[in-house]
């Protein structure tokens, strides 16, 4: 359990690294298959998910969504204590959260999230506060929820709030779309070349506003490249060929540093409320943090933007109260889900899904062996059967299984 949840190794290896450090040490164990690996991480996870929480007035849910193919979705609920929130400064991490509750379902709408965050009440009673990304029918779900639970306050992940006004500045731009064209094209044009060391970053199809940072920082870098022309790069490459290739971006000069701008404002913003959360002087502290960085008008009205944000997000807490004000931990935790799941999630949700009560919180050789004596796997069988259902997979060997049969019995 340890290679695979702290060293994110996958079950077949973690099996034959077992496998090599017996050997190598002589000692007379049986080395688990990597099927029994996999069906500890669910008694684990399940156990984990369904042991009792203390009810408490201060707890914080942090919800998303995640998708696969197919119309299914599922609803993750995450929770931490305000009482038990890292110091200032030091970010939330996965060993601090909790699992709460996981909603497959193959519909969502805002009366089946609130449907949802009501049942998660007999967790935890009523939150705090509850952290999200603000999507369409999560956030109107949870406005719904803090409705009938005025106490409860609805907050907007900054990461996701940062990602929407560069976003709302970038969509638009026809400058913007033209020089991203331009480095998909240099891509192509030069990474099987001796310029691939020059090579532009992969731009993401999926949520490209918040993970800019790399393709800015080389536009104005490949920039400096051409301006100075070094030795240690014309060692390897033609100034001819550095300025066919890559002398496009002079005319993206000025909106380069525009861009970069924006992006630097919204980092320092980020980092900010990420290691310190939400409380009343938030904007101020991020104020000084981005005065420095303000270069143009342009810059100044983002500036704005951001502390009249933080400030809205900021208003309801009490003196000396603290609430994250970043999701990216709940990110974190579907990243590892997908390099646990491996190749299995393209065929859509499989019962790996269960394994996300086990990606947080602090798991030690107690908890572990609690949950292997607590939770037969008989249970976690019929949490997949009641949760998930058939899958993609098995629905697609099926379907397919009939064709071939058919194809047996017809005669050539």
């Amino acid at each position: 359990m340890h290679l695979v949840l702290q060293a994110r190794t996958g079950f077949r290896a973690a099996s034959r690294v077992v496998e090599a450090i017996v050997q190598f040490f002589g000692i007379p164990w049986e080395v688990p298959e990597h099927t029994t690996g996999r069906t500890w991480l669910l008694r684990i996870a399940l156990y984990q998910l369904e042991r009792p929480k203390q009810h408490a007035n201060d707890w914080i849910w942090i919800v998303d969504h995640t998708v696969q193919i197919g119309p299914e979705k599922c609803l993750v609920v995450l929770g931490v204590r305000a009482s038990e929130l890292p110091p200032p400064g030091e970010c939330l991490c996965l060993e601090h959260l909790q699992p709460l509750k996981l909603f497959p379902v193959t519909h969502s709408d805002q009366l089946i999230v609130q449907a949802q965050l009501e049942e998660t009440l007999q967790t935890t009673g009523v939150p705090t506060a509850i952290l999200g990304d603000h999507g369409s029918d999560l956030h109107a779900g949870v406005n719904r929820f803090c409705l009938a639970h005025p106490t409860t306050r609805n907050l907007y992940d900054i990461t996701h709030k940062a990602a929407n006004l560069l976003k709302a500045r970038l969509e638009k731009n026809e400058s913007w779309k033209s020089f991203c064209h331009q480095v998909g094209q240099t891509k192509f044009q030069t990474q099987q070349t001796e310029l691939a060391f020059l090579v532009p970053p992969s731009q993401r199809s999926k949520a490209r506003y918040m993970n800019l940072e790399a393709l800015l920082r080389w536009g104005s870098e490949t920039l400096r490249l051409l301006d100075e022309r070094p030795e240690e790069v014309l060692r390897h490459v033609t100034g001819e060929r550095l300025e066919e290739k890559f002398g496009w971006l002079r005319q993206y000069r000025p909106a380069l540093r525009q861009w970069s701008e924006y992006q630097v404002l919204l980092s320092h913003c980020v980092d900010e409320i990420r290691g310190r959360g939400y409380y009343q002087a938030a904007a101020y502290q991020v104020a000084l943090r981005l005065q420095p960085h303000v270069r143009t008008d342009a810059g100044r009205l983002l500036k704005d933007e951001l502390l009249t944000f933080v400030t809205r997000e900021s208003a309801s807490l009490r003196p000396k109260e603290r609430l994250p004000g970043s999701s990216e931990v709940l990110e974190s935790t579907f990243g590892r889900l997908k390099a646990i799941s491996g190749d299995h999630q393209t065929g859509g949700f499989t019962s790996l899904l269960l394994s996300i009560g086990a990606l947080v919180s602090r798991l030690n050789r107690n908890t572990i062996y609690d949950a292997l004596v607590a939770v037969p796997w008989k249970n976690v069988c019929h949490w997949i059967e009641k949760n998930l259902g058939q899958t993609h997979q098995s629905k697609r060997r099926k379907a397919y299984q009939k064709t071939k049969d058919k194809c047996a019995t017809e005669p050539a």
